[in-house]
């Protein structure tokens, strides 16, 4: 009987960890959406020229997103950093698909599976510093 609540109170503590991770990368994503669309507009700056710092960014805001679900969740990082990769990418393949009508090109399926990758590093590495907090704590 303690079995099956166990399994629900997990089940739901591994979905809000996710929640908080989703939440991160998308609040991150706007707020740097918005600098880079100041600076484009305000600047001589070309989109071309801010390519690869949008990337960077988009891969630390993976990164802070999967550190933010392992440090919540505090076990099994690289699943629940991996899910909240995946779930990023599938939202971002759902928004392409249903508002543009375009399918993922190779070039997309390699960055979404960086994303997830680091987004796996992300949970690993914050399952380990909230557990080492937590020990140093007791």
């Amino acid at each position: 009987m303690e079995r099956r609540g166990r399994v629900k109170i997990e089940s739901k503590s591994f979905g809000i960890s996710i929640l908080y991770g989703l939440i991160f990368i998308f609040a991150f994503a706007l707020i740097s959406s918005l600098i880079f669309a100041f600076i484009l507009r305000f600047t001589s700056a070309q989109e071309g020229s801010l390519q690869y710092v949008i990337t960077a960014l988009s891969f630390i805001g993976l990164f802070g997103g999967g550190f933010l679900s392992g440090g919540k969740r505090k076990e099994k990082g690289w699943l629940i950093g991996g899910f909240t990769g995946l779930i990023y990418s599938f939202v971002v393949f759902l928004f392409q698909y249903l508002g543009y009508d375009r399918l993922f090109d190779a070039e997309q399926v390699i960055y979404h599976t960086c994303y997830t990758l680091i987004a796996m590093m992300g949970g690993i590495l914050g399952v380990n510093i909230s557990s080492n907090n937590s020990r140093r704590a007791a």
